[in-house]
């Protein structure tokens, strides 16, 4: 039974004109690689699916490969449990300062080692901004709006490709999808 519920987040696809995927092949090339109840979010390379117990790591890894195989396009996924994104968004320690969600946004760090070399920039004054990290995420207030952030720009520059980031609206409706009721079986 394929029950536990999974978030693959891809890294820059549908920004400008390059790395443009179609939300349809993408869901397609996930539930060829074996993943059940795929559904996306938003045209900006959020999945969400079903399966059985998996590494994250392993499955980033081979949605990844299948993105440049059958669809010819280069891009990092990172995945993550959905009891794992209950976590980061449960974390959350600017939450009341934003007033704002799509201002608010989210880092996923890809291990310790990213917390730990943030740690320096939670102690700098980002003026009205702010910036907090939790186990497995930075956060990152932008009252004056994300392409104007310093704190998300340091951190962006920080991390590279190795991390994604989402707005606070987003990932609530990625966790949305992730407690529903998987749909019945067709013809069931």
């Amino acid at each position: 039974m394929t029950n536990k519920r999974y978030i693959a987040l891809l890294r820059g696809v549908n920004v400008g004109r390059a790395k443009r995927v179609a939300m349809a092949d993408l869901r397609k090339l996930v539930e060829e690689l074996g993943y059940a109840d795929v559904r996306s979010v938003l045209n900006s390379g959020n999945i969400v699916f079903s399966a059985d117990e998996v590494d994250p790591a392993a499955a980033a890894a081979a949605i990844e490969e299948g993105l440049v195989l059958k669809l010819g396009v280069a891009a990092r996924v990172m995945v993550i449990a959905g009891d794992d994104l209950a976590a980061v968004l449960a974390e959350n320690a600017l939450l009341p300062l934003a007033t704002d969600h799509a201002r608010l946004l989210v880092f996923l760090l890809p291990d310790a080692a990213a917390r730990d070399a943030l740690a320096p920039l939670c102690e700098r004054d980002w003026g009205e901004g702010a910036l907090a990290l939790g186990q497995r995420a930075a956060y990152v207030w932008c009252p004056d709006g994300v392409l104007d952030s310093a704190a998300a720009a340091a951190l962006g520059k920080q991390l590279g490709d190795t991390t994604t980031s989402r707005n606070w609206n987003t990932l609530c409706k990625l966790y949305a999808l992730c407690t529903e009721p998987a749909p019945a079986p067709r013809g069931a």
